[in-house]
């Protein structure tokens, strides 16, 4: 790819005419990745939960740019929210060319979705996962398409059990949940990137690096005040950094046909080995078919 170390790597190219979609886009990463598209002529498609946020997030944006930019609303965590999302998608867009699966969460106690599945997983890997598919033929006919998954280096935390993806049988670690479906979401950038070829649409996995976020402001105030304030805040760089790293990623030349990949920020990483493993990404990506409802078949792990 001839993609060299050091300074991360720019483009001004223009993403005029393109429909960029963004989940997760009323803060943090996900605000900045729509505020860039958005600066770069793309016909902006902002996904939020929350309809005061995502307005106050539209607004902010429209204020300074000249292009049309969208509001959606969906809960992530809802399969059926997912599935009337993605028709909602296709029936207003007759084109797709760019897609930010950016919306995610960190939570420190187990909580449980609506379909019963671990909430963190649910968020971060299944409604990506599933979203993608609902709009994968569309992005097909828009080709040249890019898909942008939205990844963490938290996924070198692990916690990926294929007999206990949702956190039933042992003691549950937010940060090992969080590690699980980073992990879950890496294998199946790898493994759709394989069923892509040949159709110049491609996929590639983010660490958005260390900035400011809202990510994990559903726990509680100790986790907020201390952990986050005063062990990691002070670190963190603004996530306009993330917002050029996402720009790039979707609209530089120099990525034309590279699937596959995983980026910190713009630097072409390896991930940790775990996230490595074919066979059990295959598996992952079995059991995600199933739970999504994207097959019906019994895919069950005795």
């Amino acid at each position: 790819m001839g993609l060299s170390k050091g300074k991360e790597h720019t483009t001004d190219v223009s993403m005029d005419g393109r429909v960029c979609i963004v989940t997760g886009a009323n803060s943090g990463v996900g605000f900045e990745a729509a505020l860039r598209l958005a600066q770069g002529n793309a016909h902006l498609v902002m996904v939020c939960r929350n309809r005061q946020r995502g307005e106050e997030a539209k607004a902010k944006i429209e204020a300074s740019v000249k292009g049309p930019v969208d509001l959606l609303l969906a809960d992530l965590s809802s399969l059926a929210e997912v599935r009337r999302l993605g028709k909602e998608l296709l029936d207003r867009y007759p084109k797709i060319h760019i897609l930010v699966n950016n919306a995610g969460m960190h939570s420190t106690r187990r909580t449980v979705t609506v379909d019963g599945f671990e909430t963190t997983f649910a968020i971060n890997h299944l409604a990506p996962f599933l979203l993608t598919h609902l709009l994968l033929e569309r992005l097909k006919a828009s080709a040249p398409a890019r898909i942008v998954n939205v990844n963490s280096k938290g996924h070198r935390f692990g916690g990926l059990n294929l007999h206990d993806l949702h956190w039933e049988k042992r003691h549950y670690f937010g940060i090992r949940a969080y590690g699980a479906s980073k992990t879950a979401n890496l294998m199946f950038t790898r493994e759709l990137a394989d069923k892509l070829k040949g159709t110049r649409v491609t996929i590639n996995a983010m660490h958005p690096g260390e900035v400011k976020s809202r990510m994990g402001s559903n726990n509680g105030w100790l986790w907020r005040k201390v952990y986050k304030a005063l062990l990691v805040d002070p670190l963190l760089k603004p996530a306009s950094i993330s917002g050029d790293a996402i720009y790039y990623l979707a609209a530089s030349p120099e990525l034309d046909g590279v699937s596959g990949k995983y980026f910190n920020l713009t630097q072409l990483e390896k991930p940790f080995p775990h996230a490595l493993n074919r066979s059990v990404g295959h598996i992952v990506w079995l059991l995600s078919e199933q739970f999504t409802g994207l097959v019906t078949r019994d895919t069950s792990l005795t």
